[in-house]
């Protein structure tokens, strides 16, 4: 009866041991696809700030600057001013 006890034992250990490793391998790839993730948004949250500094200062620029304001205003909306000459001329490959 010795012999029996022993091999339930051994495969005890055999079955806890190979639950460990499959559960093991699972944590080991979970862990590196949350760390692909984790880049990602950090690669993200660079772009994030970088585009929020470029809406400040354009915000900045609307409130206190007029020259850019009027250059906005010229470009976008094609404003001149009292006295000014618009010369427009069609654009290359128009049909003539």
């Amino acid at each position: 009866m010795t012999g029996r006890p022993r091999t339930f034992g051994l495969a005890a250990v055999v079955l806890v041991v190979l639950a460990l490793t499959v559960y093991g391998t699972r944590a080991i790839l979970r862990v590196s696809e949350m760390r692909r993730e984790m880049d990602a948004m950090e690669r993200d949250l660079v772009t994030l700030r970088s585009r929020t500094e470029d809406l400040t200062r354009t915000v900045d620029r609307l409130r206190n600057d007029p020259a850019y304001i009027e250059k906005l205003a010229r470009e976008d909306l094609g404003y001149v001013r009292e006295g000014e000459t618009v010369l427009k001329f069609p654009k290359s490959g128009a049909p003539k």
